[in-house]
């Protein structure tokens, strides 16, 4: 009869990615180890690929994990007037990047590592986030479409994708008070943008 599930391992496994994504994304994951990550989490090797038979396997669960979460975080934004909508899901989606630093710099710098069919799943979480913030832009600049759109969304992301990179806690801007600049850059300029 086969084994259950030990009780805390959902926690486990949680502790070894989020573990993991500090030691690849500090190391490169290329040059990175599963017994450099193993000691990283603070487990052995063993137990380390018990629940991970791979470096790329850990790499996708951890890069799976993280997409998912932004993405059912930004489902859960209501449905509102366009510039509420815009501005909840602005801060949505920076809260959901809290630390997730290490996260970030692996899909910069590690995607490329996975198989094609993972590669493909965490690419259709991208363009669900993608998808929904270019849904709300276009309702607020009616006639903003195609190419246009798709670059004012990605413009957005980009402020808030790369704010990890500049940010300090503690010093400065807050992520809510970031959060709330951006959304006021944007629906201050969607009325200038050209159509």
């Amino acid at each position: 009869m086969p084994r259950g599930l030990a009780r805390d391992h959902d926690d486990k496994r949680a502790a070894i990615r989020k573990g993991a994504a500090g030691y690849f994304a500090e190391h490169g994951f290329d040059r990175a180890s599963m017994a450099g990550a193993a000691k990283a989490c603070g487990v052995s090797k063993a137990l380390l690929y018990h629940y991970h038979p791979s470096k790329e396997a850990l790499l996708f669960d951890i890069l799976d994990a993280h997409l998912s979460d932004v993405v059912a975080v930004v489902a859960e934004v209501p449905e509102t007037a366009p510039d509420a909508r815009l501005k909840a899901l602005i801060r949505a989606i920076l809260m959901a990047y809290r630390d997730a630093d290490a996260e970030h710099r692996l899909q910069l710098d590690a995607l490329n590592a996975l198989a094609p069919e993972q590669k493909a799943r965490l690419r259709a979480y991208q363009r669900q986030l993608v998808d929904t913030l270019g849904v709300t832009l276009a309702s607020l600049r009616p006639g903003l479409e195609g190419d246009r759109l798709q670059a004012a969304t990605m413009s957005v992301f980009g402020m808030l994708n790369w704010f990890f990179l500049w940010h300090r806690p503690g010093r400065g801007v807050t992520r809510e008070a970031y959060a709330d600049l951006v959304a006021d850059m944007v629906l201050g300029g969607l009325p200038g943008v050209l159509l």
